[in-house]
């Protein structure tokens, strides 16, 4: 691997990215336009603010959680795992199958599960409940998925939204890890300081990077 290399994971934005239903999808709106003779090119945009990679605050999933201005930086910056787990579509990723031993406090899953240039699908994997605990109890501070949701579409208890809330864990979801291979990185996806919201986009990036310890927050 080279460690210098920058992988970004963030899925390109369209006004046709496959949204959860019943979110705003990306509309830009033009105020000032170059091409019109304007002196400056400047827009307007509007969405839902789980648009693309994002990032979950725990006020989208409890009552009393944190908005997305109060979650403390380090959950989206600093060392991180990439890990293949070998799961089909609409399956939960458990303990069996994963081979590799967890080793970073922010873990990303790669699943392929869900394609950002087709029409949403309901079909994606996302996690069991029991093995989202299991990484809580291994001090785990975030976790990131390749799909819409940490969740499975049709578990409207959302158990690892609620375990997130319990532990204190933060969420990345529809991340791009397709061509990311297993291994430790430095992660960066910082979210929006945008006061009261329940999510905010992220520009999530990883960079291939030598740690000393894998202890180390």
């Amino acid at each position: 691997m080279n460690k210098n290399k920058i992988w970004d994971i963030t899925p390109l934005v369209t006004a046709d990215f496959p949204l959860w239903p019943g979110s705003k999808p990306l509309q830009r709106h033009i105020v000032c336009d170059i091409e019109k003779g304007d002196v400056i090119t400047s827009s307007n945009i509007s969405s839902t603010a789980h648009l693309g990679a994002h990032a979950d605050a725990p006020s989208h999933y409890a009552k009393d959680g944190l908005t997305i201005d109060e979650c403390p930086l380090h959950y989206y910056l600093g060392l991180c795992q990439v890990i293949h787990p070998q799961v089909k579509h609409g399956e939960l990723i458990t303990k069996k199958n994963i081979d590799q031993k967890i080793v970073a406090p922010r873990v990303l899953f790669a699943t392929s599960t869900f394609d950002y240039a087709k029409p949403f699908s309901e079909d994606f994997a996302a996690f069991d409940p029991d093995f989202f605990e299991f990484m809580a109890q291994n001090k785990v501070i975030t976790i990131g998925i390749d799909a819409p949701s940490v969740d499975l579409f049709k578990n409207q208890a959302l158990p690892c939204h609620q375990l997130a809330y319990k532990y204190e864990i933060a969420l990345l979801e529809n991340l791009d890890l397709d061509g990311v291979p297993e291994g430790l990185y430095e992660l960066t996806a910082l979210p929006l300081k945008i006061k009261g919201f329940d999510a905010s986009p992220v520009r999530a990036i990883l960079r291939g990077i030598e740690y000393p310890s894998a202890s180390s927050p």
